[in-house]
C-alpha cells in the first residue's frame, strides 16, 4: 500500500507554543574570547532570535555566570526584547545543574528546549546533554553560539547532534515560528525583525517593498 501524503507539518517543526528558549552567558567576558563567529554577527542573531520569541510569546529563560565579578553583563540585544525579566544568576558551568534555572524550566513545562549561548562546548553542550537525558527535545541554534576556536564550536555540534540535539539556524527559527504567509496576524512583525536582522534576506525584503509594493506571500 503506498504511503498518502497530507498537508500537515511535521512533528518536530517548532510552533510558538510547543517550547521554551534559553539563552545563556551571552555575556561580554565569555565574548571577548568567542572565536567561531564574528562578534556583530553574534550579536545580531541573538537579537534575531530573542525579538522573535518575544513576538511569537515564546517563555525565554536569561541566564548568566558571575555578572558582577568576571563576566559583565548580559547583552542589551537580548534584555531590550525582554525589558524587566530577571536574569538567573548561576555559579555552575552546566547551567541544568542550577536549581533556580530548573525550577523555571518546571514552571513554564514546555517538553520543547531551544538553547543558545556562549561557550558552544561548555555552556550549550552541558545542559543540552543534561536535558536529552531528563527526556526533553533538544534543539541549538548554532548560529547564535560561539566558542574559543572553529574546532570546539564544531566538535561541540558534532556531539551535541551525535546524541540526539536537533540544530538549527537563527533565521530558520524565526521562519519555522512563522511557518505560514498567510498567518496575518504574525505577518508584519516576522517581516520586521527579518528586515532589521537578516542580512541580505531583509534587504530584499525591502528593495521588494520599495519598489513595487511585493512581499512575502503576496501581501
Amino acid at each position: 500500500m503506498s504511503i498518502k501524503a497530507t498537508p500537515v507539518p511535521g512533528k518536530t517543526l517548532l510552533t510558538p507554543n510547543d517550547h521554551a528558549l534559553v539563552l545563556i552567558d551571552f555575556q561580554s567576558q565569555m565574548t571577548f574570547a568567542t572565536k567561531s563567529i564574528d562578534t556583530t554577527v553574534l550579536r545580531n542573531n541573538a537579537a534575531l532570535i530573542s525579538r522573535a520569541a518575544k513576538g511569537f510569546n515564546v517563555p525565554a529563560i536569561l541566564t548568566t555566570v558571575a555578572t558582577k565579578t568576571f563576566s559583565g553583563p548580559m547583552y542589551s540585544e537580548i534584555t531590550d526584547a525582554f525589558p524587566g525579566q530577571a536574569m538567573l544568576e548561576r555559579t555552575s558551568m552546566n547551567t541544568w545543574e542550577d536549581a533556580g534555572v530548573i525550577e523555571e524550566v518546571n514552571r513554564i513545562g514546555k517538553d520543547r528546549l531551544v538553547f543558545a549561548g556562549l561557550w558552544t562546548g561548555v555552556c550549550i553542550v552541558g545542559p543540552t546533554l543534561s536535558a536529552l537525558d531528563q527526556g526533553f527535545e533538544v534543539y541549538v541554534i548554532a548560529d547564535a553560539c560561539g566558542d574559543v576556536t572553529d574546532e570546539a564550536h564544531e566538535r561541540a555540534m558534532e556531539r551535541m547532534i551525535q546524541a540526539g540535539v536537533r540544530p538549527m539556524t537563527s533565521v530558520q527559527y524565526l521562519l519555522e515560528l512563522q511557518r505560514d504567509w498567510a498567518r496575518t496576524e504574525s505577518y508584519g512583525m516576522t517581516t520586521g525583525i527579518a528586515r532589521d536582522y537578516a542580512g541580505a534576506y531583509g534587504i530584499g525584503i525591502t528593495y521588494a517593498k520599495a519598489m513595487f509594493g511585493g512581499s512575502e506571500g503576496g501581501h
